[in-house]
């Protein structure tokens, strides 16, 4: 296995770049979060395309040459330490063939998004650097806890999480280490057959989705199924199944950890005995708690589960 890279800690007065690799955003969208940042003692700088808008067929944050320009002069400016997502959305693909990672090399930074980031985060692996996969600039519109920004900030700062969690009545007992991979379901789908994929083989696989129909969860499901990732895992984490189904005639799933999605999931993995860990507070989720992909966890799933990453 690849050895993975951890960027080094932020000092106070370090700068922090934003930008938008995805979806379009308002400056009113990230007042809260940038001031955030500079109360930590961080100076965010803004990327070029912040609060660019390009529209053909989705609101997009500029062209995909402005959002290609943004990401790598964010990765590659040596007085960049550290680079945070406004937002997902859709778009990052856009990039994948793209990053430059030439000075990067010499000088990583980690870089904390989630949802459509998980790509760029993919990608970054596969390069041998770890990232964060965890709340965007952009509160989102159910709200974010001060806690969740709070351990972003802990790891930027050096300090690596633990997490002890309640049971869940649909978890797998069991324990297991290995590299933690994932991110948002449906771009771990959108890149199974591609050069951009997750390896699985010995990984801990996290999931996490927002407003997917129940019948395309079950799609991506099986889909990993057939491409033989449930054969090669360690240990699998679900995060936030949030808004999913027909919400007009489903209200009672309309929650951040959708039971029946938890149940589709459940019966998708009843033949692999992998220790599971079910509502892991990750996701779009109000209390959207850090992890770290790339990663090696600990997890021990029994009255109570633990995940535990190696510093």
């Amino acid at each position: 296995m690849k050895k993975i890279n951890f960027p080094n800690s932020l000092k106070k007065g370090d700068k922090i770049a934003i930008i938008s690799p995805a979806g379009a955003v308002e400056a009113s969208q990230l007042e809260k979060g940038i001031e955030m940042i500079r109360n930590r003692g961080y100076e965010p700088v803004f990327g070029e395309h912040l609060y660019s808008s390009f529209s053909k067929g989705y609101n997009y944050a500029g062209t995909v040459e402005q959002r290609i320009n943004d990401i790598n002069w964010a990765l590659n400016d040596n007085e960049i330490a550290a680079v945070w997502a406004s937002r997902g959305g859709y778009g990052c693909q856009h990039l994948l063939e793209h990053i430059n990672l030439k000075h990067f090399k010499e000088n990583p930074k980690w870089y904390v998004g989630y949802s459509d980031n998980t790509v760029i985060q993919g990608y970054l692996l596969k390069k041998g650097f770890a990232s964060i996969h965890g709340q965007t600039v952009k509160t989102s519109s159910f709200g974010v806890t001060e806690e969740s920004y709070g351990l972003i900030f802990d790891i930027l700062e050096g300090k690596i999480p633990d997490y002890s969690l309640k049971s869940n009545h649909f978890n797998k007992t069991g324990s297991c280490e290995g590299q933690l991979v994932g991110g948002n379901l449906a771009l771990i789908y959108a890149l199974l057959g591609t050069d951009y994929s997750f390896k699985y083989k010995n990984r801990i696989l996290f999931i996490e989705d927002i407003g997917e129909n129940f019948y395309a969860l079950d799609r991506m499901m099986m889909s990993l199924e057939l491409a033989g990732v449930f054969k090669k895992i360690r240990g699998l984490i679900i995060g936030g199944m949030t808004n999913m189904g027909n919400e007009k005639e489903n209200t009672a799933y309309n929650e951040s950890f959708d039971d029946f999605a938890y149940q589709l999931i459940s019966e998708r993995i009843s033949k692999y005995d992998f220790p599971t860990v079910f509502g892991f507070p990750n996701g779009h989720i109000k209390d959207n708690r850090p992890l770290i992909i790339g990663g090696n966890i600990k997890l021990e799933v029994e009255d109570k589960v633990k995940v535990e990453f190696e510093n």
